[in-house]
């Protein structure tokens, strides 16, 4: 009798072990994924980064890191996971690691910027790409340098020299569709600062960063200012500068999901052929933005794929081409239907009213 009623506990107990080791998913409540942006704070440990004037970049990218998370976590569909919380080393395929694990909807590496001149200053913010010019090869230089502090670097970065962003032109391929997401919030982080901060715009940059390689999700590595500029590493080094700083990622990263939200429901495909849908004002415009590059293409229909009504916008280094140009939205719906069946995947609708431009 008793060797029966061992067994059965046992065959009660085991299902509930089995379930014990089952991984969970962190990033989900009730079923449903959170919105989850993974911080990192650049370098640490026995990386300091850029050190002016007993300042550690380091620590300074740490600090903003945790008031930055501090806001986000007081949202309760905003799941945040750190990179490191503490002064240690994390190699930058650990980072985007972490990242990739969590299947994050946005990376955000925060840095501080240097210069050979001490009157350079401003902030930027970095998405990935090839571009190359002497000033943001500096900051590739610097920023990868790190990769030669990590044990067995050559196996793990096999065939990327961090000196030179093209060679890693096929992980740049892969990640093209999310490159218009992480223009969109290194855009609204330039913009946070700008009126925040009222510093120098630098602008938003692409640059062959190996930690936005890496990682597979629209992903930005901000440099907050440079510590090389008196005036720029005093307002870093202070609480409050430190703050601001803050407060201004946290208000980019706010307003991209809240964009992000409008998005997937916009895009959910839906029989659209009985209703007639009207603009919302006589002055509103809907466009399909096909793509964003920091390249400039003559705005033809051939260079893309026969789409028509072809136009292109600038904002800093990057220009945005879109297709069509109506007064209604069905027709842009279906024009972007048509651009994602000719591969622009990533194709959406964007209005204009008023001469202002915003995503659906």
């Amino acid at each position: 009798m008793k060797t029966k009623l061992y067994l059965i506990i046992v065959l009660l107990i085991i299902p509930i072990i089995s379930m014990a080791n089952i991984p969970i998913d962190s990033t989900k409540t009730n079923g449903k994924k959170l919105f989850t942006v993974v911080l990192d704070a650049g370098h640490g440990g026995k990386d300091p980064g850029k050190y002016v004037a007993n300042t550690k970049e380091s620590d300074i990218a740490l600090k903003v890191v945790k008031l930055l998370g501090k806001q986000l976590e007081s949202h309760r569909d905003i799941k945040i996971i750190y990179t490191r919380t503490k002064d240690v080393f994390v190699g930058l395929d650990q980072r985007a690691a972490i990242a990739n694990k969590a299947k994050a909807d946005l990376f955000v590496s925060v840095h501080c910027n240097a210069a050979a001149a001490t009157s350079a200053k401003g902030n930027e913010t970095f998405v990935l790409g090839l571009h190359n010019n002497a000033a943001n090869l500096e900051v590739v230089k610097r920023e990868n340098s790190v990769i030669l502090l990590e044990e067995n670097y050559e196996e793990k970065y096999a065939g990327f020299n961090p000196n030179d962003p093209s060679s890693f032109a096929t992980n740049l391929m892969i990640q093209e569709e999310y490159l218009d997401n992480s223009i969109e919030l290194a855009a609204n982080v330039q913009t946070k600062f700008d009126k925040d901060l009222k510093r120098k715009n630098r602008g938003v940059k692409q640059a062959g960063l190996a930690v936005l390689r890496l990682s597979y999700m629209p992903s930005v590595l901000i440099e907050t200012g440079f510590l090389t500029n008196k005036e720029e590493r005093t307002f870093l080094r202070s609480k409050s500068g430190q703050k601001k700083v803050a407060n201004s990622i946290y208000n980019a990263v706010l307003d991209y999901q809240k964009n992000r939200d409008v998005n997937l429901f916009e895009v959910e495909e839906i029989d659209t052929s009985n209703v007639v849908l009207e603009p919302v004002a006589n002055n509103t415009i809907y466009k399909v933005q096909i793509s964003a590059s920091g390249n400039k293409v003559e705005t033809k229909s051939y260079n893309f794929k026969q789409l028509p009504e072809i136009s292109r916008e600038k904002e800093g280094g990057i220009y945005r081409y879109f297709t069509g140009n109506f007064s209604s939205l069905k027709p842009a719906s279906e024009l972007r239907a048509l651009a994602v069946s000719k591969g622009y995947t990533s194709a959406f609708i964007v209005v204009y009213e008023n001469g202002i431009r915003r995503r659906l």
